[in-house]
């Protein structure tokens, strides 16, 4: 199968297509909140720092198992640990995690498509009543807007690796970087956007404690698709002659500037519309705040450009987050899509068609658990608390089981392939990486501090999640 492998057509598809993959719903609306609520400038830097010093190993070390196996997650890890039973475990945690993920993530791509659909015929105002949100995801109409969605990443998958994924990337990225800038000229042009800047950009430093800490390294963990085995499978698709360590730079930059470029967006409009704002007070959930408090911020605009105006504004702003939304769906479902095509030997579309069809059952599952049916919404109880299906898969497979499949990477990397021959395919295509400060660098933080750190996590996020008990902060 390796010979027949489907690869990225140029060094800025796969770039674009990887950047799409980290560039999701957290970066738009979760990080500039995080941002708000810890410490502004402080909570940037320790995001930049936690990006560069333990994610881009990371990422470097799932990218070069990719290509070094040109197989999926479970392949690669089974092939590079000649068959190793634990290994080929880590493997499938690696396939189901994404699968798993890309059920939930559907289910809020498809409330952002339903949100830019009623804003683009001129709903804004309902919108923006705090008991529309309840009422659309209880609705009828969910299930027309989730076939469209579905649709979508249909069509996108169908054309493969060049003419789907690389292609829709293309197109998408660079639409969704042209609005996120446009917004924010729009948004510093407002009276008083300027209090929200200088909140975002200037350091508190007292409000630096662990869960801060805590909060930029899962942000920057999570917002990079680590742990996803998307990496790994976007790894497998890249031939030899390319610079990989270079891309996966590239990958994280970009990702980090759409990031904060976002926050010169969501923090100015937020203080811009209401002055008086406590940036304490505002909701850490991202669905809060696209869902029940933006609404109400891009309706008060009618007041100085018209509803017109102020619907076309509402627009933009979810095209871009379902651009960035699509963008990310895409790359995690591409992951057990990938792995059946390779384990099994099934063409693309069929297994497009295997996957999307208990993508639709679990997703359902999901998007029942909001009062359609008693037994999914009260799923099971844990620490205290009663969960619904949704919020177990969420706990489980975002908040748990990434940490853990980053900790296995890097045990993988280091003592099991060896770092011999991870220095050799890392070395393909990048003479002038061989033997510098970051190779050396990413050799030592590999095997040392980084799955130290991510045992530290997973360890406290068993403990918090699920007896209630947290380690840290």
């Amino acid at each position: 199968m390796a010979g027949s492998r489907e690869q990225f057509g140029s060094k800025l598809g796969f770039i674009l297509a990887a950047a799409g993959s980290a560039v999701g719903i957290g970066n738009l609306v979760g990080f500039p909140v995080g941002a708000a609520k810890n410490g502004g400038g402080a909570f940037l830097l320790m995001y930049a720092i936690f990006v560069v010093a333990i994610c881009l190993p990371v990422m470097i070390a799932e990218m070069t198992v990719g290509r070094a196996s040109q197989k999926d997650p479970l392949g690669a890890l089974t092939q590079l640990s000649s068959g190793n039973a634990g290994w080929r475990i880590a493997g499938w945690l690696s396939v189901i995690t994404p699968f798993m993920i890309a059920v939930f993530y559907l289910v809020i791509t498809v409330w952002i498509f339903g949100y830019l659909v009623e804003s683009m015929i001129g709903n804004l105002d309902v919108l923006a009543d705090p008991s529309t949100f309840g009422n659309f995801i209880t609705g009828n109409s969910l299930f027309a807007y989730m076939a469209g969605v579905l649709v979508i990443v249909y069509l996108i998958l169908q054309g493969g690796v060049k003419q789907g994924i690389e292609k829709a990337a293309k197109v998408l990225m660079p639409a969704l970087f042209v609005m996120l800038v446009g917004m924010v000229v729009f948004v510093l042009t407002r009276d008083n956007a300027m209090a929200g800047l200088e909140f975002y950009l200037i350091p508190d430093f007292d409000k630096i404690n662990a869960n801060v800490v805590n909060g930029a390294l899962s942000q920057a963990f999570f917002s990079l698709s680590l742990g996803m085995g998307i990496m790994i499978t976007y790894g497998s698709y890249i031939d030899k002659r390319s610079d990989l360590p270079g891309s996966a730079k590239l990958v994280a930059l970009t990702d980090t500037a759409v990031a904060f470029t976002a926050g010169l967006m969501i923090l100015p409009a937020i203080f811009s519309f209401n002055p008086n704002v406590d940036p304490n007070e505002l909701s850490e959930s991202s669905i809060s705040m696209i869902f029940s408090y933006l609404p109400q911020i891009f309706l008060a605009l009618q007041e100085s450009i018209g509803y017109g105006g102020a619907s076309t504004v509402a627009s933009i702003f979810f095209l871009l987050v379902f651009f960035a939304a699509i963008t990310s769906l895409v790359s995690i479902f591409e992951v057990p899509v990938a792995s059946l095509m390779s384990e099994k030997g099934i063409s693309r579309k069929p297994s497009l068609l295997i996957c999307g069809l208990l993508l639709v059952i679990f997703s359902l599952m999901c998007a029942f658990s909001f009062g359609f049916y008693d037994f999914f919404t009260s799923f099971v109880t844990y620490a205290g608390s009663t969960k619904s299906f949704f919020e177990v898969v969420y706990d489980v497979f975002y908040d748990t089981i990434l940490p853990l499949n980053g900790l296995l990477i890097c045990l993988f990397v280091s003592y099991k392939w060896k770092k011999v021959a991870f220095n050799n395919e890392l070395d393909q295509g990048a003479p002038n990486f061989q033997k510098s400060f970051l190779e050396r660098y990413v050799n030592f933080s590999l095997g040392t501090f980084i799955p130290s750190i991510l045992a530290l996590i997973f360890i406290n996020t068993v403990a918090a999640k699920y007896f209630g008990a947290a380690l840290i902060g």
